[in-house]
């Protein structure tokens, strides 16, 4: 799932240009929807600031990254190669 500040149709172009297949919630207001979610924001620019998590195959929460700023995401490269991770380390030895 994602949220976002962006407009319905902003939102719409992104899930179509990058064939999104997941929910991606849109029209979040900075700062009242950012505060209840816990999200980051910047409050000038009135964006916020993207927040991952990975969850595990039990729905756990596995690993998050919160970033303030430009970078700290995680890309869809380094969350296969962590998930090959778990999937490795959940094998039995």
């Amino acid at each position: 799932m994602a949220l976002s500040a962006d407009s319905r149709d902003a939102a719409r172009e992104t899930v179509s240009k990058l064939q999104l297949t997941f929910p991606v919630v849109c029209g979040l207001e900075v700062p009242r929807d950012a505060d209840k979610v816990g999200a980051f924001w910047d409050g000038a620019r009135k964006i916020i600031q993207p927040s991952n998590f990975l969850l595990d195959s039990d729905k756990r929460l596995a690993v998050a990254s919160y970033s303030t700023g430009a970078i700290g995401r995680i890309v869809a490269a380094d969350a296969l190669i962590y998930i090959q991770f778990l999937k490795k380390k959940a094998k039995p030895s």
